[in-house]
């Protein structure tokens, strides 16, 4: 399977990640990435940085250390409406959001609960990416959120960091309901490391084992050509 982005990363401004993005681009330009998606941890989550420090993200060089990057975040969603934790005046200079659930800032619902707080964020006009949705904590509607993510040109992830049976336990399964949605839609996904130090940037391994497991097209996969996730952007 051919991937050249990872757009799921964090540095040191996310309080609890352990790289620099001077490091973080090292790594990527050494594994022959073409794009580098910077997303750090939005100012709710315990330990992360003031809002600062996106608003300055404009000014920002996009072509540095050899590589393509780009400049978004990782909110979280905060409500079962989907509402978000960084208004839009900030979200409208990034070049990208991936919106999650965690548990520190919105504890599993219902099933229509968490399907709702879901397809609320899908429908925030700056999110691109749902990060994580088959964290089996969350009990939600796939085929809900497929359709809904399908509609609103967004991508659902496939998170490797999920897979690797930590703290988020038994996403592999859940994974595979998920991508059944998906399958069923024609809704794309993107697969992202996750990473919160350098060495992990663009390690999508387990999320490839998880894509091949479950027989799921590689057209579907936008990890494949920069200009497939270009398309996917909002801004």
């Amino acid at each position: 399977m051919r991937d050249v982005l990872d757009v799921h990363t964090h540095t040191l401004s996310s309080g609890h990640a352990y790289s620099t993005l001077h490091e973080n681009a090292t790594v990527a330009k050494a594994k022959n990435l073409q794009l580098l998606g910077v997303s750090d941890h939005a100012p709710t989550t315990p330990g992360s940085c003031h809002k600062f420090n996106f608003m300055n993200l404009r000014f920002m060089p996009h072509d540095a250390y050899g590589i393509k990057l780009l400049f978004g975040i990782e909110l979280n969603i905060t409500d079962y409406s989907g509402s978000t934790d960084l208004a839009g005046n900030i979200l409208k200079n990034l070049d990208y959001a991936i919106a999650s659930l965690h548990n520190s800032n919105l504890p599993p619902g219902t099933l229509e609960e968490n399907t709702a707080a879901i397809i609320g964020a899908i429908k925030n006009p700056y999110v691109v990416i749902i990060g994580h949705p088959d964290n089996p904590r969350y009990q939600v509607d796939f085929d809900a959120i497929a359709k809904a993510a399908k509609d609103n040109n967004v991508l659902l992830e496939v998170n490797n960091s999920s897979y690797i049976e930590g703290y988020r336990k038994g996403s592999r399964d859940t994974a595979a309901k998920m991508l059944k949605a998906c399958q069923k839609y024609g809704t794309e996904v993107i697969m992202g490391s996750d990473a919160h130090i350098d060495v992990d940037v663009g390690n999508h391994e387990h999320s490839i084992e998880v894509l091949k497991q479950n027989n799921f097209p590689e057209e579907l996969v936008v990890n494949s050509d920069v200009e497939k996730f270009y398309k996917h952007l909002k801004n």
